[in-house]
């Protein structure tokens, strides 16, 4: 987007331009003035109060007196050339112009002189200042930690304030016999310095052992809030190895957390500023024309619609910001097989570009980073968060990364692959240290969250430049409105780049050029879609077939043989079979052996049955299910019983229920219920919409509708 031309009305030159000013405005008096017949004193009355002017302001800014006395002859003598001029009628005579050029530049060169002497002065004068304040602050420093610690043997090595005024640090080399503070170092010296609940103290290691960094900050400069410096006027294009910019730090340092080589985990509570947050790293991975971003969200897609407006609603855009959002369990599936897919293609692909100097990919217009950003991920289920492990232990090297984000960072929320693998990681506002705690791996015992009181505060580790993880440190993230999202997405649509053919060479990537036909009539429901939209959706629509026990879409995702991607993780994705999910090439998969064991089990008999039993019972035998279609023979009641009890239970259920919680309802085996009732419809050339999904609020998965039993239950009688 271009950007329109603006005036600048600033007085900003050079005291050598301001010379040149003078002598040309000088000029222009003695020539136009002596055509109209100027007096000469009035020149000479011109330089004088010029000259007493200047020197009263040198006075006021406490110049060196033959700096004074420069600047006043050089207005004197401005004005005697023009006097004379003025008087002889020379101005445009070569004599007279030869002796303004020759004062014209030496004026100029005065002034650069005079204005460099002067900077180096006060240079001088600030850094005698600064000593002074140092020497001072050393001192005390050095007599505190003695007051407080009982610590000796010490030197305070320097104190540096912060450019932005609102700090400094203090440089301690520590005794051989103490090398670190202890652990309540850091609410005494705030208590001793009497700091505003926005300041704070931080202490690092130095650069070497036995030295530490103590950050004081002095001012609560935690409480405002932060523009996002991106403003849409100002939208240069960037890569994804500069990083994302999330915030300030207290001594105004910028923070940037790298997702090129490491996953990131975000954890606030709610109220935090977490969602901001995400937006914020949004924008930054936005911004750039090498990262294609992608999302998942089963709680509405709240962090994807702000960002889709302007392609799907406004038509600001010719291309949708986000790539793929999983705004369902089935789709969030989908995507998961379908970045799964992509990582093994694109290392088979690319085995070219992986075997030079470098094992990872170097990422690029043509060959973007994908960029999976999970929010609330405490709603995703166990089989999708194994999905994502995969992306996340197998990604690094394609360049195929993910931030995860939730409410906390517990074993409950987080898996252990998702913790290990995300060394960034920000933790926004908390109200218990002990999450801090679990979620920094080093450092967290100093930390004090009264030192990130407001929202939008948090706390951030992310590796350094020599790739070692710093201690975490308290930060202020920017603060993004949805008003500036859309003015940004409308300016960052024409740098998003496309997948690869590598990456679309893949059995799950036929379901990847129909998504938005999916995806948007659940978004925007009957809201009108913008002209924008059209060549994502006017498509023919594919969508893969669902597991009839678990609702897991089959996308025919192959897994990684061997790798820790491979199928032996619960969920993991892998082609299955025609009839049961089990996988190809095995007799039983895990999941179905589970099933059958758990299943009622009957001794061997002619028919498979047990002397004395109800028919009406579901019986199982070892690796196949017998199909129980009737009751009892002295019954004339042709509908099956299970038929029966499985309409009154999704009746009384609201008319729809998912197979899992039939199967609690009805106390049997989901597997045995899931097949049993399949055959039972079959027999009556009965079928179940949607391939057999039923949605349940935002929850999609196999199951049953109150109509389709009904419509069994009428058919057996009507066949009686």
């Amino acid at each position: 987007m271009a950007r329109a031309p603006v005036l600048d009305w600033g007085w900003k030159t050079t005291p050598a331009v301001d010379a040149a000013l003078v002598a040309g405005g000088a000029y222009s008096v003695a020539a136009v003035g002596a055509l109209s017949g100027m007096a000469a004193t009035q020149a000479l009355m011109v330089g004088g109060i010029g000259a007493a002017a200047q020197a009263a302001a040198d006075l006021y800014q406490r110049r060196p007196g033959w700096h004074i006395t420069a600047r006043c002859a050089a207005w004197l003598a401005a004005g005697g050339w023009t006097a004379q001029a003025l008087a002889d009628h020379t101005a445009l005579t070569w004599q007279t112009a030869g002796w303004w050029a020759a004062g014209t530049a030496a004026g100029m060169t005065l002034a650069r002189g005079l204005a460099r002497a002067e900077n180096a002065a006060r240079e001088q004068r600030i850094a005698r200042r600064l000593q002074v304040w140092a020497n001072a602050r050393a001192r005390e420093w050095h007599e505190r930690l003695e007051r407080l610690f009982r610590l000796e043997g010490h030197t305070v090595e320097g104190v540096m304030p912060w450019k932005s005024k609102a700090g400094y640090t203090v440089r301690v080399a520590m005794p051989s016999a103490t090398p670190q503070l202890p652990a309540n170092a850091v609410r005494k010296l705030a208590t001793d310095l009497k700091l505003p609940r926005g300041g704070g103290i931080q202490i690092t290691d130095g650069l070497v052992y036995g030295e530490i960094h103590i950050r004081v900050t002095t001012k609560d400069v935690m409480s405002e809030d932060l523009p996002m410096p991106d403003s849409p006027e100002d939208t240069t294009v960037t890569s994804i190895y500069s990083g994302l910019p999330l915030g300030l730090q207290p001594d105004a340092q910028e923070v940037r957390v790298s997702v090129v080589d490491d996953c990131a985990l975000f954890i606030g509570q709610i109220g935090s500023g977490k969602t901001n947050v995400v937006n914020v790293a949004n924008a930054g991975a936005l911004r750039t024309n090498d990262t294609v971003v992608m999302h998942i969200d089963v709680t509405g897609a709240g962090i994807a619609l702000p960002w889709l407006r302007a392609w799907a609603v406004d038509g600001t855009s010719d291309v949708p910001l986000i790539d793929y959002v999983g705004d369902t369990e089935e789709e969030a599936h989908i995507l998961c097989d379908f970045l799964i897919a992509g990582i093994g293609s694109r290392k088979s692909g690319h085995q070219d570009l992986l075997s030079g100097e470098d094992d990872k990919l170097t990422v690029g217009p043509d060959l973007p980073e994908v960029l999976l950003v999970v929010d609330e991920i405490a709603e995703l289920s166990p089989r999708l968060l194994a999905k994502l492990d995969t992306i996340v232990n197998t990604g690094r090297a394609v360049r195929v990364r993910v931030i995860i984000c939730g409410l906390r960072a517990t074993q409950d929320v987080i898996t252990a692959a998702m913790k290990k693998q995300s060394r960034v990681r920000v933790g926004m506002r908390v109200s218990d240290p002990e999450e801090l705690s679990h979620l920094f791996p080093t450092g967290a015992a100093r930390l004090d969250p009264k030192a990130a009181p407001g929202r939008g505060c948090g706390f951030f580790c992310a590796p350094d430049a020599e790739d070692i993880v710093s201690d975490p440190a308290p930060y202020k993230a920017y603060r993004i409105t949805p008003k500036v999202i859309q003015r940004l997405a409308a300016a960052y649509g024409d740098r998003r780049p496309r997948l690869e053919a590598e990456f679309l060479d893949t059995a799950p990537a036929r379901y990847y050029a129909s998504r938005w036909g999916r995806i948007l009539p659940r978004l925007y429901k009957s809201k009108p879609l913008a002209a924008t939209t059209v060549p994502y959706t006017d498509l023919e629509i594919l969508r893969p077939p669902l597991d009839e026990v678990t609702g897991i879409p089959n996308t025919g995702a192959e897994p990684e043989a061997g790798g820790e991607g491979a199928s032996s993780k619960p969920g993991a994705p892998g082609r299955r079979a025609a009839s049961g999910g089990v996988p190809a090439g095995k007799r039983f998969g895990s999941d179905a052996l589970a099933a059958l064991l758990n299943s009622p089990r009957t001794p061997a008999g002619p028919q498979g049955e047990a002397e004395g039993e109800d028919r009406t019972v579901i019986h199982a035998q070892f690796g196949r299910v017998v199909a129980q279609a009737g009751g009892p023979a002295d019954r004339p009641d042709p509908v099956p019983r299970l038929l029966l009890d499985a309409h009154q239970a999704v009746t009384e259920a609201g008319g729809r229920l998912h197979t899992g919680d039939l199967a609690t309802r009805l106390g049997l085996d989901a597997v045995a219920l899931g097949k049993e009732l399949s055959q039972i419809l079959k027999a009556v050339g009965v079928e179940r919409p949607g391939i057999g999904s039923v949605r349940i609020g935002e929850v999609s998965k196999s199951g049953y509708l109150d109509a389709t039993l009904a419509d069994a239950i009428t058919r057996y009688r009507n066949t009686q």
